[in-house]
């Protein structure tokens, strides 16, 4: 589990997971508090970084501890005190019927837990899960989760490279990379808990944003380029029937309107055949990472 700063959480969730988990394992992210101090009374295996470097630097962690300590399964929880070790279990069901990767969903089947958080975070996680499954290519009801598990497939294939919140995202955007099997199920969400985020929900929700629109210009190129080149090409395109048919009634082309719309063409089309070109050129280096993945 990440933790960062976490000494009134840590001890309940460290003693929550033993109960299920072979090994707890907790990356203390810079903490200038006991965290890492409990955890390790506590019989935890603790890894610490010298200073914050992010939720995504910790998660990395995560995944090349799991990979030296060659495990079959790895659960991430998260140490705020909002997620309940007794759904660990029911996350690592799913494991044992071929999932790779299982994520404990806070919305799924219209789940109550979710009346606990503010409207503007549901509209601001609402738009993260329609960006990160339309930019994935994936259908996921709570793509912001923080409580999954993974099986040994996933745990070898999936590289993050972010260091913040974003890094959830990125994860769900190499389902398809890797061809891994994703569930959900349903879990229960403590939004009582005082003092459980440490960070801004809008600024986090920015982030995120910016950090998906990025991979969306990777992975989606036709929608990130073409279509908007698509767009803007039409209008310079209506702009000049419109001045042409000026010009035969007789009016002179006036300098500004005629320049926009070669300027509108030429940008459209540009960003059109850019966009064509780029979904050529991601197609290939997916090719090339499945290719080396089966190697």
């Amino acid at each position: 589990m990440p933790a960062y700063n976490e000494e009134c959480h840590i001890a309940k969730m460290v003693l929550g997971c033993n109960k299920y988990v072979d090994k707890v394992v907790v990356i203390d992210d810079g903490s200038i508090d006991a965290t890492a101090e409990i955890a390790e009374a506590l019989g935890a295996h603790v890894i610490r970084n010298p200073q914050n470097r992010g939720y995504g630097a910790a998660l990395r962690i995560c995944f090349a501890t799991a990979r030296d300590m060659n495990v079959d399964r790895m659960v991430i929880i998260d140490s705020d005190g909002q997620h309940d070790p007794k759904d660990i279990p029911s996350v690592l069901a799913p494991l044992d019927n071929g999932a790779d990767l299982v994520i404990g969903s806070r919305f799924l089947n219209g789940n109550i837990t979710s009346e606990g958080i503010p409207v503007y975070r549901k509209v601001g996680m609402k738009v993260l899960d329609i960006m990160t499954n339309f930019t994935g290519g994936i259908n996921v009801s709570d793509t912001q989760s923080g409580f999954r598990a993974y099986g040994k497939k996933a745990i070898d294939k999936i590289r993050i490279s972010g260091d913040d919140m974003s890094a959830g995202s990125e994860i769900l955007m190499q389902i398809k990379d890797y061809d891994l099997k994703v569930e959900e199920v349903e879990i229960h969400c403590d939004y009582g808990v005082e003092g459980a985020s440490s960070q801004n929900p809008v600024s986090h929700g920015v982030k995120v944003l910016v950090q998906i629109l990025k991979d969306m210009e990777l992975r989606r190129p036709l929608y990130y380029f073409t279509v908007p080149g698509m767009v803007i090409g039409g209008i310079g395109i209506y702009l000049g029937l419109n001045l042409l048919q000026d010009f035969y009634l007789g009016t002179s082309l006036a300098f500004g309107p005629t320049l926009l719309m070669i300027l509108l063409t030429l940008v459209g089309c540009f960003m059109a055949f850019s966009g064509i070109i780029l979904h050529s050129m991601s197609r290939l280096i997916n090719e090339f990472k499945m290719d080396r993945a089966d190697k």
